[in-house]
């Protein structure tokens, strides 16, 4: 992995017809930080990921990794510099696991030799480190849902980069994966020195996983950082309109 990539959103805006998703909103991400985006359905948090990858379409404001304007940088080099974990895991085409673990590789092989060795030694220590080398031989479209969403994570982690960004990669695994797959991404940011922004609906385990949360609602920034100061019971109940109550010691 590369050294963290620091990212910025400076008075992003976002629209869907005549529906507004996100309002002006102001964020930064230092180099090796690890933050999670919560709130409840609707809040606007995937919709501010597709901004940072460049997926949406009529933004308004300003993305910059490393202080560059997201706009000044290539397509190849962005895949180089970002891994992306998308909410919805779709393996269209028959083929390996190795291989599509493979695919996050693409962006780093020369266009006319193809896969390196060390592309190939990347793809081997991706699946053992997320847990999946012993489905490198089955038909990835064979595989359960949280078995693919894992597959794609070891995608991502033999991508490299500086940045790794998730929308809800937890929402197929169980209780034992989703601990694994947290566990995984604290020793890519505190190893590797990756920085991660990710999108949890759990909030347990977005309390429990990340040093800092950034709680959205109707398309605003209303909270931001550490877990015990964002979420209160106060403020479950007016974001997500449910009474909490929190046991010392839990989240």
């Amino acid at each position: 992995m590369s050294p963290g990539l620091g990212v910025e959103f400076r008075g992003v805006g976002l629209a869907y017809g005549d529906r507004r998703v996100l309002h002006d909103i102001d964020l930064t991400v230092a180099p090796g930080e690890r933050v999670c985006l919560i709130g409840p359905n609707g809040a606007g948090k995937s919709s501010l990921l597709r901004c940072l990858v460049g997926t949406a379409d009529g933004r308004q404001g300003a993305v910059l990794l490393d202080g560059v304007p997201l706009e000044e940088s290539s397509r190849e080099s962005l895949a180089r510099r970002m891994a992306v974990v998308p909410g919805q895991v779709q393996l269209p085409f028959a083929t390996r696991v190795e291989e599509v673990v493979g695919l996050g590789r693409l962006p780093h092989e020369h266009p006319l030799l193809g896969p390196r060795p060390v592309d190939r030694i990347a793809v081997l220590r991706a699946m053992e480190r997320v847990g999946v080398a012993h489905l490198a031989g089955r038909d990835a479209r064979e595989l359960s849902l949280g078995e693919r969403q894992l597959v794609v994570l070891a995608m991502a982690v033999a991508q490299g980069g500086g940045l790794l960004i998730l929308d809800e990669p937890t929402v197929h695994l169980d209780l034992r994966h989703q601990v694994e797959v947290m566990s995984l991404l604290a020793d890519l940011n505190a190893r590797d020195g990756t920085t991660v922004l990710a999108v949890l609906h759990d909030l347990p385990l977005a309390m429990q996983s990340f040093p800092r949360l950034v709680l959205l609602d109707h398309g605003r920034i209303v909270a931001d950082g550490p877990p015990r100061d964002v979420i209160t019971p106060e403020r479950v109940r007016d974001v997500y309109g449910v009474d909490a109550r929190f046991v010392p010691g839990i989240g």
